[in-house]
Order: structure tokens, then C-alpha cells, then sequence
């Protein structure tokens, strides 16, 4: 009994005995927490969120719960409130970057549901744009010319502050691809430049109408230019033949299925041809005979 007295009377017994009387509330709030809402979330992006972002109030309400009994400072209520204010940022610094991301995102309108988009490491198209975060059904990976995963991508929004942002699909509508084809320097390559450029001008012919119209209406928000929206084929020289490279217009959820239409076109175009052939990496080993055999 005397001790308690002793320790009850003394200041700095009192601050130790409040400090610890803090520490078993917090304690207290943080298991019914645990048990009585964290228990009950079924999903569990929120209960993560929910449970981190819990966890850090509780530790900042402990630290300013002792802090205000160990310093004087902490007296003045203006003091504790811009602490608490400076503490209570600092704890939820995630979640009020994303809400801002998402102010952003639903105000300047970088992007929108159902557009295709890549950031960072990740591409695909927006199914989704939440307080939090938005989602992307993916594209690319380890699958082939931009197709679907089938993976589907939560990123928090604040991401839009600090990573570069592609859209596939924002006002233009369309991308440029481009297809090699490499022949032979003994075949007829100004006859396979025509073939090719016969070939994208049929795969792109009810494009090009509808480009110039989108990049009018482009052109008025952005400083886009082209020169020309018609396919053309580019000529140069490699090591193993002749380089001929069809660039041309295509939407960018057909960069596959157009690819493959424009490939079986040319296979079935050159084999009508003698005079052109594929070219491959290719060695030519010369043998030197022995001087005894001369």
C-alpha cells in the first residue's frame, strides 16, 4: 500500500502509471477491433486495408496518448491537435494518395473504363475505377501481341503520380504496328514491296476513312500530325537479304488478328512467286584442300 502511495504521490510514478494505463486501453481497442470488425470483413483487399490502416491509428493515438503526458508541450490543445493532425497524415499517407490519384483520374480523365493502357510494368484494359484503386484486365505478360492474360490487376491509384501513362486508346483510337518480312537479295523485291503494300491496303482500306476523322478530333485537343494515315512499306538492308517493313493503322485490340490475316496473305502471295523467296540467317563455310592433296 505504501508503495502504490509513494508511487501515486510522485510525478514521475504518476506519468509511468498513466503511460501503462494507455498502453493496456490501446491494446484493449486493438483486440476488439480484431475480433469484432476485422473478423466480419469477407473481403480481403479490405481487410488488409482495413486492418494496416487500423493498426497505425492505434499506434499513433498510444504515441500521443504517452507523449501527452511525458512533455508539457503537449498541454495546449492547439499542439496536440496539429500533432495529431501531422500524425494522423502521416498514418493514412497510402489512402489520401490514392484518394487524391482517384480525384485526379475522375477529373482530368487520363483514362477511363474500357480503355487499354499500360503503367508501369502493367497493361491492359480498365474494367474498373474505384475510391482506391482501379483495375485492369491484363494484356501481354507472357502471351503474344497484346492479348489477355485473363489476370485480373489491382492498382492503387496514387501509382498516377509517380509512372509514366500509356493509352492505347484515348481520343486517336488507333497504333501504328509494324511487320518485317525479309527476302532473299536474289529475289524480285520491288515485285514483293508491291505484293506487300497490295496486302495492307486491303487489311486497312475500311480504316483509314475513320482515322482521319478521329485524328481530326484529336488534333484539336493534342498536337498529333501525320504526314499520311495509308500503309506504306519501308525498305532497307540487313545482313541476310532485303528488310521490308509493312507499317500500317489497326485497332489496338486487332494487332494480333490483323497480323496473323496480313501474314497468311503474304505466304500465300509469295508461294504464287518463283521469283521471291525468305530470307534466314544463314553461314557459308569454304573448305581449303589440304596442300598434299594438289
Amino acid at each position: 500500500m505504501d508503495i502504490i502511495n509513494s508511487i501515486i504521490n510522485n510525478e514521475t510514478g504518476k506519468k509511468l502509471l498513466y503511460s501503462i494505463i494507455v498502453i493496456i486501453i490501446i491494446y484493449i481497442l486493438k483486440s476488439l477491433n480484431e475480433k469484432i470488425i476485422v473478423e466480419n470483413i469477407k473481403d480481403n483487399k479490405s481487410k488488409y486495408y482495413w486492418n494496416k490502416t487500423s493498426n497505425y491509428l492505434f499506434v499513433l493515438i498510444g504515441f500521443l496518448g504517452i507523449g501527452r503526458i511525458w512533455i508539457n508541450g503537449f498541454q495546449s490543445i492547439s499542439t496536440f491537435l496539429g500533432l495529431f493532425s501531422a500524425g494522423l497524415a502521416i498514418a493514412l499517407r497510402e489512402i489520401i494518395v490514392n484518394f487524391a490519384g482517384w480525384l485526379y483520374i475522375i477529373s482530368k480523365k487520363p483514362f477511363s473504363i474500357g480503355d487499354r493502357i499500360e503503367i508501369s510494368k502493367f497493361s491492359g484494359d480498365v474494367i474498373d475505377i474505384s475510391v482506391l484503386n482501379f483495375t485492369i484486365l491484363e494484356i501481354g505478360n507472357w502471351v503474344e501481341a497484346d492479348q489477355s492474360t485473363g489476370r485480373i490487376v489491382h492498382i492503387p491509384n496514387g501509382i498516377i503520380f509517380n509512372q509514366n501513362l500509356a493509352n492505347y486508346t484515348k481520343e486517336f483510337k488507333y497504333i501504328w504496328n509494324e511487320i518485317p518480312v525479309l527476302v532473299t537479295f536474289d529475289s524480285n523485291w520491288k515485285k514483293a514491296k508491291e505484293i506487300l503494300l497490295k496486302i495492307a491496303f486491303k487489311h486497312t482500306e475500311n480504316l483509314n476513312k475513320d482515322a482521319q476523322e478521329k485524328l481530326k478530333k484529336a488534333a484539336a485537343k493534342y498536337m498529333i500530325y501525320y504526314t499520311h494515315l495509308t500503309p506504306i512499306v519501308y525498305t532497307n538492308v540487313k545482313d541476310s537479304g532485303i528488310l521490308l517493313t509493312i507499317r500500317y493503322l489497326c485497332d489496338p485490340r486487332k494487332r494480333r488478328s490483323t497480323s496473323h490475316n496480313i501474314w497468311e496473305d503474304i505466304l500465300n502471295e509469295f508461294s504464287k512467286n518463283n521469283d521471291i523467296d525468305f530470307a534466314f540467317p544463314s553461314q557459308s563455310i569454304y573448305l581449303k584442300p589440304p596442300k598434299d592433296s594438289l
